[in-house]
């Protein structure tokens, strides 16, 4: 029997991936697979290993349908539909993300899914790499599969102050859109199934496989300002590898030119150099080059092979703060702004064997080893102390090198046995992992850090340089059966043991109850945890503007001890969820859950410490404060990372969709979702001297720097040729606590006292009219933020320098405003 007609015929081999739920995303539109099942190396794409992806496929707005989608994320059962799930479960699929114009992967599921929210701006280097949240936690706190399995982190630590301080996520969008079949994203905490990181949910990415088509996408647009120009093309084609198997290639190709949304600096009084001279306030020019293939090759009947690639190369560049013409005049006679760099080469590997029939169970052994390696530089800069003491004109400098790996071993098997006292089979999952993880922080060149360092971005000390590891071992166990006839249950266990973190153990407890086809009640319970990474752990820096500098210290270094800090202890989370499922009307369904995760432990800065303690501390770890920093002591900060406090988020998500049929005049698919989060602080933690870590604008990044709602509604109308999608976003408000300065361009006012802040509501509307020129191209014109919405503006003493007039340490909506694209389709 081969496995084509195998496929057909069972729904193929369940890819041991862990955890899902239920379904819809905010604008789901089409089933992202079909009864037949996952194929080789986990995607759910529905056919078999010669056929295409049932995504590419389906009917136009088929969703109706969509609830009917097989689920890999979140459950360890076979073949289980999104609309059975026993925790809520989005599915976007490659059309939704195409239909929303973005290029990126994070800022289309943005668009699209109200727990997803994204940082308003990113400072420094950490501007270069793409984050993302779920439900108000840290990017730390979700767990990003590919194919369901667990995906490396960036070597790019987020540095600067803010909600994302000290994550080094996954950053999605080095993986091609044009490779993704669709995504689910568990709305839940599932470390019982996952391990660390699966707190706040799970976002899994499934690639395309099997033979297709090439189909080439070219996105070109621009912000309503006039900059920003984008570029992306991008492509996939799959082929038959022989009739037992399929190869499926992904590469797209992007660049973005920089934004510009500061205000004029304060320090340059003639009106008509002012206007573009300080830059800090806007995106970063950035290129990358991504590419990926998925395969899957039937061995025997009973056993497939499986593999997956990805590789991602960026180049991206982030203004600083302008320096002004007497600061160096004799190299800039006209002043000038330094940028920090970024050249990134990412790539990750996975290859696999799995079957059906091991002693009667269903196996898969994989192994996947990824790894991010950054460089870090500065241009159009100046060692200024070198220049003075010896004529130094470099303008370039290499600052650091930091690179992260990941190598994980996993075997999965699981079986359904029949036993007579239950009225379904019991499904057994049980299965092993093994990760081993690197971080390396290499050097700068010495005229990168000697004599205070290059303007902007001190390089890395000789000192604070080296080389960290560490190995984790884990073992799970999952049952799920029906008690009674509507009736599910699914118990699922972990432990873990890491060589610097100690031993953790969790579980989870997910029921569900179907009292009709139409309406069903649901709810889990669970404990998870997030392990402090090794960035956190050993990661160090020195930021040095104007007329201050803040450095971030080794937790574990002896010049982190004197300020107070303490080993780092795993996160842990305990989460409630419970909610139903409906369909009170044909073509009407509608998912209602509400959440509480208490977290314990949080990770991120350990409060700050200026003047003489800041100053003593980085001289003993050898970081060297230019001459401008030590004549302001009261503008120099010292940090680390440390656990800090404990909060309970609580929250709601409602998602609808219905299908409207308007017969000769075609269909709308009509979508809503809903999300209320509200975080509070339940404990302050203080350092190893009693002092408090936190300063009420520390307790504003933890408890309200995240929309306090955000609401996704809208429709597709489709007819013959023509389509037109309609969506509007209400995203709530954050609150904010901002740092006074004195004459904006001196010391601040106080580290205690900060000046409160409202970031209002805003509405985006995002349009899109398309049209099917023929079978092979579709031409459309759309607009994101359509009406140029922008977030609230900073109040001029709040300001540093004048310029930053948005509040950047936020993750409201972005500050460039409204995005105008051109996108083509042609398939080939």
């Amino acid at each position: 029997m081969t496995l084509r007609s195998r496929l057909l015929a069972t729904a193929t081999i369940l890819p041991f991936l862990a955890p899902a739920g239920v379904r819809p995303a905010a604008a789901a539109t089409t089933s992202a697979a079909t009864d037949q099942g996952p194929l080789p190396g986990g995607s759910a794409a529905g056919t078999s290993i010669a056929g295409t992806s049932a995504a590419s496929r389906s009917a136009p707005g088929a969703s109706a349908d969509a609830g009917e989608a097989i689920i890999v994320t979140g459950t360890r059962e076979f073949a289980k539909k999104a609309r059975t799930s026993l925790a809520p479960v989005d599915i976007v699929t490659s059309r939704q993300l195409r239909e929303t114009g973005q290029p990126d992967l994070r800022d289309a599921l943005t668009q699209l899914l109200p727990s997803l929210t994204v940082p308003t701006f990113g400072f420094d280097t950490g501007a270069l790499t793409d984050s993302f949240s779920l439900r108000g936690l840290s990017p730390n706190e979700t767990l990003v599969l590919v194919n369901g399995k667990r995906r490396h982190g960036t070597a790019n630590l987020y540095s600067n102050a803010g909600p994302q301080q000290g994550s080094t996520p996954a950053d999605i969008d080095l993986i091609p859109i044009s490779a993704v079949d669709h995504v689910e994203v568990l709305r839940d905490g599932a470390s019982a199934q996952y391990g660390s990181d699966a707190v706040a949910g799970v976002v899994n990415i499934i690639l395309k496989q099997g033979p297709s088509d090439a189909n080439i996408q070219s996105i070109t647009g621009a912000f309503y300002k006039g900059d920003g120009f984008t570029q992306d093309v991008s492509g996939d084609k799959g082929v038959a590898l022989g009739a037992n198997g399929f190869l499926h290639l992904s590469g797209e190709v992007r660049h973005q030119d920089p934004t510009n949304r500061g205000a004029p600096d304060s320090r340059v009084s003639d009106p008509n150099l002012n206007g573009d001279l300080n830059k800090l306030l806007g995106t970063p020019e950035n290129t990358r080059e991504v590419f990926s293939a998925n395969a899957g090759y039937d061995i025997t009947e009973r056993v497939q092979a499986y593999g997956f690639a990805t590789y991602g190369h960026k180049y991206g560049q982030s203004y600083q703060n302008y320096r002004l013409p007497n600061s160096l005049p004799a190299i800039y006679p006209y002043g000038y702004s330094p940028l920090e760099t970024l050249v990134e080469n990412d790539w990750a590997i996975t290859a696999g064997l799995k079957g059906d029939d091991l002693f009667g169970f269903r196996w898969d052994a994989s192994t996947t080893y990824g790894h991010d390696y950054d460089t870090i530089g500065v241009i159009n800069s100046a060692n200024t102390a070198l220049f003075a003491s010896g004529g130094l004109r470099q303008t370039d400098f290499h600052v650091a090198d930091y690179d992260a790996g990941q190598w994980t071993n996993n075997l999965d098997l699981s079986r359904a046995v029949t036993l007579p006292v239950l009225p379904a089979p019991l499904n057994i999952a049980f299965g092993a992992e093994q990760r081993y993880e690197t971080y390396g922080l290499g050097a700068g060149e010495p005229n990168a850090y000697l004599s205070g360092g290059a303007q902007a971005l001190p390089g890395l000390l000789p000192a604070l340089a080296g080389n960290y590891s560490r190995n984790v071992y884990a073992g799970y166990i999952d049952l799920s059966t029906q008690i009674v006839p509507h009736w599910q249950v699914d118990l699922a266990g972990r432990f873990e043991h890491y060589t610097d973190a100690g031993d953790t153990e969790t579980g989870k407890v997910s029921t569900r109850y179907d009292f009709s086809r139409r309406f069903a009640l649901r709810a889990t319970i669970s404990n998870g945890f997030h392990a402090p990474t090794l960035a956190q752990e050993h990661y160090s820096n020195l930021n040095v503007s104007p007329s201050a500098a803040s450095g971030i210290l080794p937790t574990n270094s002896a010049a982190a001890r004197s300020i107070g800090a303490s080993p780092l202890k795993p996160e842990r989370s305990t989460t409630v969820t419970g909610g139903f499922t409906a369909e009170p009307i044909d073509r009407l369904h509608v998912a209602v859950d509400v959440y509480q995760i208490n977290l314990r432990d949080i990770i991120t800065q350990g409060g700050q410490y200026n003047g003489a303690a800041a100053i003593t501390a980085l001289g003993e770890a050898g970081l060297i404060l230019p001459a401008g920093a030590l004549s302001n002591p009261t503008g120099v900060a010292a940090r680390y990372f440390a656990n800090v406090a404990s909060t309970r988020t609580q929250g709601l998500d409602v998602t609808a969709t219905y299908l409207t049929r308007l017969g000769q005049y075609g269909r709308i698919d009509w979508d809503a979702a809903l999300n209320i989060n509200r975080t509070r602080l339940t404990h302050a933690g203080t350092d190893s001297r009693g002092l408090p870590f936190l300063s009420a604008q520390n307790v504003a990044y933890l408890t309200s720097a995240y929309p306090r709602s955000k609401l996704v509604a809208g429709g597709r109308w489709s007819n013959g040729r023509w389509d037109f999608a309609f969506h509007e976003r209400r995203v709530g408000q954050t609150v904010n606590e901002l740092t006074a300065y004195y004459n904006l361009n001196q010391s601040t006012v106080s580290s205690t006292r900060f000046n409160q802040m409202i970031n209002q509501p805003r509405f985006l509307t995002d349009l899109e009219l398309g049209y099917r020129i023929s079978d092979a191209l579709h031409i459309a014109l759309g607009a994101d933020n359509a009406f140029n919405a922008v977030p609230s503006s900073v109040p001029y003493a709040n300001r540093y320098l004048g310029v930053p007039r948005y509040y950047t340490s936020t993750s409201q909506i972005g500050i460039n405003g409204g995005f105008y694209y051109l996108r083509l389709n042609v398939t080939l």
